[in-house]
């Protein structure tokens, strides 16, 4: 698990750097345009993009541009508000479907990870839902689909999933919102990785043998 996150940490540090070496050659995007024109949607421009987020976390792909984009459009809390909003109405609806089409459908769309996610979840239940909404160690979809086949308890599901996706969706909206402000930037990536490396650490406390905490507690007695 360390490793994974290592790994994903350095790839979310190789994407922003590449994001930042764009802005400087292409120039800042106009962010006050982009919510001028935001605003003269009314509340058209909310419902499209909750909406459009719901559907596209149906489906494989970076939800974090996503919410990078909303960060942009509608500025941090309400980016993050209503990223949040579009990812947990699509989490939902794939949790669903997933009960729908069944295990052997969900096992090909997901590329066989539903055992992976049935251990952790089953097992860890609310703390599992949490660990893997702060910290993508399974893709986002395939945690959505796969977890309507586990015995993780709806309430936990969506619980979970509200709670532990608030700090990435802020951190996420914080980059759009702020990404053009070197401060800005360096605040949002450091937000990143200390979620990422604090979820790596409480990911190994999860997937340690119950029996070393039982010999540990023993031996201090």
């Amino acid at each position: 698990m360390g490793r994974v996150a290592g790994v994903k940490a350095a790839l979310l540090a190789l994407m922003l750097l590449g994001v930042t070496v764009l802005a400087i050659v292409l120039g800042p995007p106009d962010i006050a345009a982009l919510r001028s024109r935001v605003a003269v949607a009314g509340i058209w421009a909310p419902v499209l993009f909750v909406s459009l987020y719901a559907v596209l976390a149906l489906v494989p792909g970076p939800k974090s541009l996503l919410t990078i984009a909303g960060g942009a459009l509608f500025g941090l809390w309400a980016g993050a508000g209503l990223s949040l909003a579009g990812a947990l109405v699509g989490a939902v609806v794939a949790f669903g479907l997933g009960r729908v089409l069944g295990r052997e459908a969900v096992d090909r769309l997901t590329r066989g990870r539903v055992k992976r996610v049935d251990a952790l979840l089953t097992a860890h239940g609310l703390s599992a839902v949490l660990l893997v909404r702060l910290v993508p160690l399974v893709p986002f979809d395939a945690v959505n689909y796969a977890a309507g086949l586990t015995g993780v308890r709806v309430r936990h599901y969506v619980l979970g999933s509200a709670i532990g996706m608030v700090p990435g969706c802020l951190a996420y909206a914080a980059l759009g919102a702020y990404g053009s402000d070197p401060w800005g930037l360096a605040a949002a990536l450091s937000a990143l990785v200390l979620l990422i490396v604090g979820g790596s650490w409480w990911a190994r406390r999860l997937n340690e043998p119950r029996g070393e905490h039982s010999s540990d507690e023993r031996a201090h007695v």
